[in-house]
């Protein structure tokens, strides 16, 4: 078991307990020791009652949670795949276990089953929701995959040692190796916090001061480095405090380095003896202090939220990161790097098994989720993760196979892959260069990377990320036709991109009023296509969305007319609702991606009353056939 599990599972306990009796086979001895969190001591009695024939679904659920919340996920799938062997009603959450333990021994199958079951179970589930809308997230996580190099390093123990932050010349982090009384949960020392200035040196506790009897762990300090934040069991000035549940829970404290000691420990205002307080983290300005808890008005099992530090040294109410970054699942160990950037761990976004480390922007509005993808991320429990951005290296922590001991912490360096992007913007008639045209680079997702402007040569050229990816590349100029290309970037090849884009002089460059764009040979724009039933955005739908928004980028006075229709099958009503619908996700694209103003587009749906070809109702045709009629057309209304 590890200890750092200890404390970002600990808030799964409390928040999901099943209450047990002696009818359902549980002997009194188990119980208690269950319920004191007591799971290696647990599994031993569950292991004695199934051999004697105790095979009821309380028994499993009991022993399978034993050894998942031991991250002990090989036993844990084992006999959580025995407890739905007997077909009981179980919780949706079971579910979900189940998948995470499948995800930790790599049977991504076998876990996206579970998935499918739970998001059915519990379809308003963020983590349901975000399973449904990337069933392929293993291929994403592929493409995110970068360039990292990790080593194992020597110093790390057969205990758990976790949770690195930068101090000084050297790091601080948090291992079970020392002495004294063993924690019952996983039967091994308490943690306490270790400082070692060299990766090759040896580890020294790092402050008699602040570590005590009980666990101490994860780390922040000032810049300074004269104020630490950390993690403690809710033991302060000798005195240990629990929840109503009887509970010794979590907190952060404060202290202050004052004559070379550690001193003035204070408990945060925001602490509180009935939820936790955790894995504490300052922003780069130090106005704010980030955490995980799981204090009333949390979304699942542990949230990320902040602190305002304020000019008198006080602290502001803990305001919920919300619902984009936290999910029902585990959030927390978040960690903010010299470029602002917030890196967490969770196991409720998309991820390869247990806790993944993530990353978002905290300029960017919408604070897009990204998974770090591999080597960073394993099938098992991937976390506490720090780096300077400006060296690229850092540490993590991970309990993947073949690691030293439980939890190891792992030196990584990052070294950049990119791929160099080049070309030449030239007259397809004449061959001839074409200086300062407009080259627009879209990634597959519909999303604009580059924005260059080719020089007087016609040359352009950028360096992107070399992540295996389709782009569609758009070159624009006036009284000329547009010219897009797809390329793909391909790692495993390394070879550089070189592209040649064919502008066609314009021959007429009068557009008359009412005239179907996909006639006008300047623009070689096909009518985008939906999927049966759907109204969104296909890939294939995207590539021609942009050649309209460069068309109305290009003329600004243009105004265009979205048509919008469907196949012949379900009922006449059904069909309007759905072309409508069609109608608006094809205009809102248009807006949100290409900064189009509203007023320049109309259009509405028009059901199935315009086919393009024989299958009306109750003709028999090929899926081929229909697809042709569900589709969005453009009309210029004028220039």
């Amino acid at each position: 078991m590890k200890n750092r599990f200890i404390l970002s599972t600990l808030i799964t306990i409390l928040s999901f307990t099943v209450s047990f009796s002696q009818k359902d086979g549980m002997s009194s001895s188990a119980e208690k020791k269950y319920d004191n969190l007591s799971y290696i001591a647990t599994t031993k009695e569950l292991i004695k009652l199934v051999e004697n024939g105790n095979k009821t679904p309380e028994v499993y659920k009991k022993l399978a949670n034993a050894y998942y919340f031991n991250t002990q996920m090989e036993e844990a799938s084992k006999w959580y795949g025995e407890l739905f062997k007997l077909d009981a009603v179980v919780e949706y959450e079971y579910y979900y276990r189940y998948a995470m333990s499948l995800k930790a021994i790599g049977d991504y199958e076998g876990a996206n089953v579970n998935m499918k079951k739970f998001a059915t179970l519990k379809p308003e589930d963020s983590r349901a929701i975000l399973f449904s809308k990337s069933p392929n997230y293993l291929e994403t996580i592929e493409e995110l995959s970068s360039d990292f190099e990790l080593e194992n390093l020597d110093f790390n123990s057969r205990f758990s040692d976790f949770g690195t932050s930068f101090y000084k010349d050297g790091i601080i982090f948090a291992s079970s190796r020392g002495e004294g009384k063993l924690y019952k949960w996983n039967e091994q020392p308490f943690l306490d916090l270790y400082y070692i200035a060299d990766d090759a040196g040896s580890a020294e506790p790092f402050s008699s001061t602040l570590n005590t009897k009980f666990h101490e762990s994860s780390t922040s300090f000032t810049q300074d480095g004269n104020t630490i934040y950390f993690t403690r069991n809710n033991y302060f000035k000798g005195k240990v405090r629990k929840s109503g549940e009887k509970v010794n829970g979590l907190k952060i404290f404060k202290a202050e380095l004052v004559d070379g000691a550690w001193s003035n420990i204070v408990s945060m205002p925001f602490n509180n003896d009935d939820y936790n307080v955790a894995h504490p983290a300052l922003s780069l300005d130090e106005s704010k202090l980030y955490f995980a808890s799981d204090m009333p008005g949390t979304n699942g099992k542990s949230d990320i939220y902040y602190v305002d530090i304020l000019e008198d040294g006080s602290y502001g109410d803990p305001v919920n990161m919300g619902n984009t970054i936290n999910t029902e699942g585990r959030e927390n160990f978040p960690y903010i790097s010299n470029n602002g950037t917030l890196y967490f761990s969770s196991d409720g976004h998309q991820g390869l098994g247990g806790l993944d480390i993530f990353m978002t922007n905290l300029e960017d509005a919408n604070q897009a989720v990204t998974n770090l993808g591999k080597p960073i991320n394993s099938s098992r429990d991937d976390f506490e993760f720090i780096i300077d951005e400006f060296s690229n290296a850092g540490y993590l922590t991970s309990n993947r196979y073949n690691g030293k001991g439980d939890d190891d912490i792992y030196r990584f360096t990052r070294t950049f892959c990119t791929q160099l992007v080049s070309g030449t913007t030239v007259n397809k008639n004449t061959n001839a260069i074409i200086p300062y045209a407009s080259v627009v680079v879209i990634n597959e997702k519909g999303v604009e990377v580059q924005n260059l402007t080719s020089d007087q040569n016609g040359a352009f050229s950028y360096e992107g990320p070399c992540t295996k990816q389709k782009y569609n590349i758009i070159a624009s100029k006036d009284t000329y036709i547009q010219s897009d290309q797809t390329f793909v970037v391909n790692p495993k090849k390394k070879e550089d991109v070189v592209l040649k884009l064919n502008l066609t002089p314009e021959t007429n460059t009068a557009a008359p009023i009412g005239v179907d764009i996909v006639q006008i040979p300047e623009l070689n724009i096909n009518p985008i296509y939906f999927d049966f039933d759907k109204s969104y955005i296909r890939p294939d739908a995207e590539v021609e969305l942009w050649k309209v928004i460069e068309y109305m980028r290009k003329y600004p006075s243009v105004r265009i007319d979205v048509q919008s229709h469907t196949d012949s099958r379900a009922s006449d009503d059904y069909n309007w609702a759905l072309s409508n619908r069609r109608n608006v996700s094809t205009k809102q694209y248009i807006i949100e991606k290409g900064g189009i103003s509203a007023s320049r587009l109309e259009g509405r749906g028009y059901g199935e009353t315009m086919l393009v070809n024989r299958c009306s109702n109750g003709v028999k045709c090929s899926e081929d056939e229909h697809d042709w009629n569900r589709r969005s057309m453009f009309i210029i209304i004028n220039r």
